[in-house]
Parts: C-alpha cells; sequence; structure tokens
C-alpha cells in the first residue's frame, strides 16, 4: 500500500462552525451515519485488492494508462506544471508517491475487474493503515469534497433551526435504526467502535431531521414546476441515433448515404461496421460549441459529422420534447439546482469552509 501517514483524519480540517472544527474524519463518518459510505468504500477495497494481486503476482501494469490518467486528472485539475502539481497535493498532506499510487490502483483494478475478491471488512472495523489510504483516494476522487459539501449543508440547517423537533429525531433515529440494521441494545458497540458517544449520534439525528425537513418544504411540486418553467430549454430532451467514424471522409461517406441514398444510420452503419447507438440526453449535457446545432434541427434531419476525440460522430436526432415532470433526469436536475441554491446561500452564513486546513489546536 502507498504511504499516506502524512494525511490524519484528525487534524484535516474542512469546514467550521462558530468555534467548533469539522475534521475528514467527521465528514466520513457523517456519511457512514446517513449510509453513503458502503459504495464507495466498497469500491476502494476492490481496487485496494487488485493492487495487491498485481504485487503479489508480478503483473505489470500499463504505465501509459497511469500516465494517462493523471494526465486527466491535471487536467481537469488546472495543473499545468508538475510543481502545481507538487503544491496542490502538498496542500493536501499529500505528496507524488501517494499520486502514483492511486493511479495505479485504478488501472489494476479496471485490468483485473471483479475477478479479485475484496477483503469484506467494513470501514469502522478496519486498521488505520486502510482508513488513512481511503482517505487519500477520498480526497484525489474529489468524494471527500461532495462528503464535506454534504455535511456542511447539514450543519448549516442545524445552525439555522430555531428549535429542535423531537418527534422528528425519534423518527430519523427509527430510520438510522432500519438503515444500519442496528438494535438499541447494539448501538452502544457501535458507537464505540467508531470511538463515538450518543452526544455525537444525537447531533447526526438533529442535523438529519432539519435536512429532511428543508427538503421536503422546499422540494414541492410548485416550486418544481415553476423552476422547469424557466429552464425548458437547457432541460429539452434529445433522442438520437448516432454513428462512430474514424475519419472525416467516412463521415461524410456515410452523410451522403443518409441524405442522398436514403439509407438509414443502422444500415450504414452494419455495411461499415461501425459502432452504432441510440441515447437520449438534455440539452445542457450538449457541449457548449454544439448547443446551437441541435437546436437547429428537427426530429429525423441528420447533422454535420462532429469531430470526438480521434474520430468523428454522425447524429441523426430523432425526437426532440421539451421537460416532463415525470422524466427522472430532469427532476433530479430541478431539485438538484432548488436545493444546491437554497443551501449554498445557507451555508454561506453559517459554515466557514476551511477545507485541507490542518487544526490550529492539533
Amino acid at each position: 500500500m502507498a504511504n499516506a501517514e502524512s494525511v490524519s483524519h484528525e487534524d484535516l480540517v474542512v469546514c467550521a462552525v462558530k468555534d467548533r472544527e469539522y475534521t475528514a474524519r467527521d465528514t466520513i463518518e457523517a456519511a457512514l451515519f446517513r449510509g453513503d459510505l458502503v459504495p464507495v468504500w466498497t469500491s476502494f477495497l476492490h481496487r485496494v485488492a487488485a493492487e495487491k494481486h498485481a504485487d503479489d503476482n508480478e503483473i505489470d501494469l500499463d504505465e501509459d494508462a497511469i500516465d494517462a490518467a493523471a494526465e486527466r486528472f491535471r487536467y481537469n485539475h488546472d495543473l499545468i506544471t508538475a510543481e502545481e502539481t507538487e503544491q496542490w497535493l502538498a496542500g493536501r498532506g499529500l505528496d507524488l508517491d501517494d499520486f502514483g499510487s492511486y493511479f495505479a490502483r485504478q488501472v489494476a483494478a479496471e485490468l483485473l475487474g471483479d475477478s479479485v475478491p475484496a477483503e469484506t471488512v467494513e470501514y469502522r472495523t478496519a486498521n488505520d493503515e486502510t482508513r488513512q489510504l481511503f482517505l487519500l483516494e477520498l480526497i484525489l476522487s474529489d468524494q471527500l469534497e461532495k462528503m464535506t459539501n454534504a455535511l456542511a449543508w447539514r450543519l448549516a440547517a442545524l445552525a439555522a433551526a430555531a428549535e429542535s423537533d423531537a418527534d422528528a429525531i425519534a423518527a430519523e433515529r427509527k430510520l438510522f435504526l432500519a438503515r444500519t440494521g442496528l438494535t438499541e441494545p447494539g448501538l452502544p458497540e457501535w458507537l464505540a467502535s467508531l470511538r463515538r458517544d450518543s452526544n455525537w449520534l444525537d447531533q447526526m439525528l438533529r442535523m438529519e431531521s432539519e435536512f429532511r425537513r428543508r427538503v421536503d418544504a422546499l422540494l414541492t411540486p410548485q416550486t418544481r414546476q415553476r423552476e422547469m418553467n424557466q429552464l425548458r430549454l437547457p432541460l429539452t430532451r434529445f433522442e438520437a441515433e448516432v454513428i462512430e467514424l474514424e475519419s472525416k471522409d467516412a463521415a461524410q461517406e456515410a452523410l451522403f448515404c443518409v441524405k442522398h441514398d436514403g439509407m438509414s444510420m443502422e444500415e450504414v452503419a452494419m455495411e461499415g461496421r461501425y459502432p452504432y447507438k441510440v441515447i437520449s440526453f438534455l440539452q445542457e449535457d450538449i457541449p457548449q460549441e454544439l448547443q446551437q446545432k441541435f437546436l437547429s434541427v428537427s426530429p429525423g434531419e441528420v447533422l454535420d459529422p462532429v469531430s470526438r476525440g480521434d474520430g468523428f460522430e454522425l447524429y441523426r436526432v430523432t425526437s426532440k420534447k421539451e421537460p416532463q415532470g415525470d422524466d427522472s433526469a430532469v427532476q433530479e436536475r430541478i431539485d438538484h439546482l432548488l436545493l444546491s441554491r437554497h443551501f449554498a446561500d445557507l451555508t454561506s452564513r453559517h459554515v466557514e469552509n476551511r477545507l485541507f486546513m490542518t487544526s490550529a489546536t492539533q
């Protein structure tokens, strides 16, 4: 495993409310309380198992793939030079060895898939080395930032609450027990395994109940409909046939066959043995430079070939629909916008962002 000793669950401060600081450990264990941690933890254990299997069996990993993954990371995080990358890592308590081993685990997992069984261990009973390595992965995958935002929303909701609702807290406690499969007699042992007490659990329950109250009050049919009315254009849903081609000449020939020879997209793809698929997407998912092209076409029309990576794609739009309330993707986007807007304002007033700052009281 990579050396993650430079990162401490105890000292990595992510946010603060008044004079109370919250660490990465608080963020992770709040996610554990909510039931959000399990899929992230399970995926991490699979990557660790794949890396260990590759090491034990002297399986060479594709260095080019590792380098490509690292380059994508640097591009996505606007890290142009090696010096900028080292500074970014140092600000998070990481180094280049941590950086390289993170992508090696990714490549090992892609190579071996699910063929290597992962260790079946819960986060709360894992050893310190494994938990520290997990924190490293959360930082580099940006999952820690997402979990911190989720915690900050709940901290802000609790800070803004006038008073606690005992019935709502009791209902939240029942949901927690059902979610975890715990019983009241089993709670002390569960808390002790996290080095937590009943006061911590009470805060989690108060936060979640107040957060849930605000969400329920915000996501009403009326507010959702108003938001959808304002976002009809970006939430327009397209369905299209797509052919993937290796060159512009091949794409132009395919376009001619569809437009002038009357062949269907699928027939052209089959004849040329090109990849063919039918996809559905929202207007806001289209790259900015292509949005006007898609808005300008009518169902049944074919767009001029679009450059994509090393090749080209040919699109035929088959339908274009305004957003519908029963479209799950549309509702998810609307809910995300409503919640983000509300809690961004609330968080700015009650929570101080301290991500990746070490505690002055450590």
